[in-house]
């Protein structure tokens, strides 16, 4: 039987010996610069970017560092001036405020609202032909788009395109959420649903999915978890549509009905769905209960946030309401355990005439991978592998070569062009 000594032993030299095979040395280099394992010593002690409990951006308490992402509805026409124009400067604005918090933004853009007026913009409701539906809605008078104009299917896959072109790569939007009928939530389920006039006809659907599917290589785009329903939308029955690269939000998150329902849409949309697009959502409404015991130990419904989050690989959930009953730490709490959390369980150094390499041994503990682009690095020189895609569990090899100078524990971090400058991926590591 080998001693924990032993074992510990034979575990390192054979990570040391796969580190001098990802390193170019000579003969002579290496035997006068054996690899060494490395001291590092870093925690976790914040919710990490792209992750956790969401306040809208207007909440009197945005202003913590208990939270990394806040959530804005977006109306079309704040933004198309008309035919072609485009006028960016309102969400310049939401986005430049929530950054201003070391925060990133959650945008969904919406054409209906119950009570409102759609935010179609007003070239198109002026055009002959286009004629809004006007019926009640959560016990509302609400407008309803006209789904049988060309315009405005034209109008709305231009719009993805210009907003990919401008802000697939900004750092300081996390996640873009869209959709059709009420809240952008895939359903009419108050009002007139009728596909092809107040909904998008199927053939739409699949149209417009296909194509914010080519625009966003970069940000993390999500529908809602409504849209798995077979009678109104495409994408359930179509192998297709589930190949594609979207993510879920679910509106009614840790629900009394949520294993009999909501579980059902997210496994209709792809078991490993998570495994490739981030999911995230809102604490339930259903009731006043629903909201104040969403961070209880048991949760709301016998189903704690910590547990829920770890069975549908949850990276963040929009909580407004938690600040007026939970303390701000528990807020923190909750949110540290959505999203990926890293830790390096070891490190080696191996030198040859270029420089250094660093190996590092890193698995993910966390709930979900991160969905962006991320590298280990050491005085700006990165690994040549991502973070992006460590599952819940697995083990990865990352290396960093060519640096130069001595090398400590305390110069290797995280980089990554999706955060913000003054923000900070996090790992844990204790090795002496």
């Amino acid at each position: 039987m080998l001693s924990n000594t032993s074992r510990r032993l034979i575990h390192f030299l054979v990570f040391s010996g796969l580190i001098h095979c990802l390193v170019s040395v000579d003969q002579s280099a290496q035997a006068q610069t054996p690899t060494v394992r490395l001291p590092i010593q870093s925690t976790i002690d914040q919710v990490q970017p792209m992750t956790g409990v969401v306040l809208w951006h207007d909440h009197e308490k945005a202003a913590t560092d208990a939270i990394s992402l806040e959530f804005r509805y977006c109306g079309y026409d704040e933004v198309a001036m008309g035919p072609g124009e485009w006028d960016f400067s309102k969400v310049e604005e939401i986005l430049d405020d929530i950054a201003s918090r070391s925060h990133q933004a959650v945008l969904r853009f919406r054409f209906v609202y119950p009570g409102k007026t759609t935010t179609v913009p007003e070239f198109i409701r002026n055009l002959d032909g286009y004629k809004e539906t006007v019926a009640k809605s959560e016990g509302k008078k609400t407008h309803f788009c006209d789904w049988s104009s060309h315009a405005l299917q034209q109008f709305t896959l231009d719009f993805y395109a210009e907003f990919a072109k401008r802000y697939d790569s900004d750092p300081r939007i996390a996640y873009l959420q869209t959709g059709f009928g009420l809240w952008s939530e895939y359903h009419i389920y108050d009002g007139p649903m009728e596909l092809g006039k107040t909904f998008p006809s199927a053939d739409f659907q699949s149209k417009f999915l296909r194509h914010l599917d080519q625009q966003f290589d970069s940000l993390p785009w999500m529908i809602s978890i409504d849209a798995a329903d077979d009678e109104f939308t495409p994408i359930a029955g179509d192998d297709s549509l589930l190949a594609l690269d979207f993510g879920l939000f679910d509106d009614s998150f840790l629900s009394k009905s949520h294993s009999k329902w909501n579980a059902k849409n997210w496994a209709a949309m792809g078991e490993d769905r998570w495994k490739r697009a981030a999911g995230g959502g809102e604490f339930s409404y259903y009731n006043r209960r629903d909201q104040k015991m969403a961070l209880a130990e048991s949760g709301p419904n016998g189903v704690s946030v910590e547990e829920s989050s770890r069975e549908f690989h949850v990276s963040f959930m929009i909580g407004n309401d938690q600040p007026e009953f939970q303390p701000i730490e528990r807020i923190r709490e909750a949110g540290m355990a959505m999203g990926y959390r890293f830790r390096v369980t070891d490190a080696v150094l191996a030198k040859s005439g270029s420089g250094t390499t660093i190996g590092l041994k890193v698995t993910n503990k966390g709930v979900a991978p991160l969905y962006r682009d991320a590298f280990f690095a050491v005085r700006g020189q990165r690994s040549q592998q991502t973070l992006r895609g460590l599952l819940p569990g697995e083990t990865r090899i990352f290396t960093v070569k060519n640096v130069s100078g001595p090398v400590t524990g305390s110069d290797i971090e995280i980089e990554s062009d999706a955060i913000l400058p003054n923000q900070a991926i996090q790992f844990f590591a204790d090795l002496k």
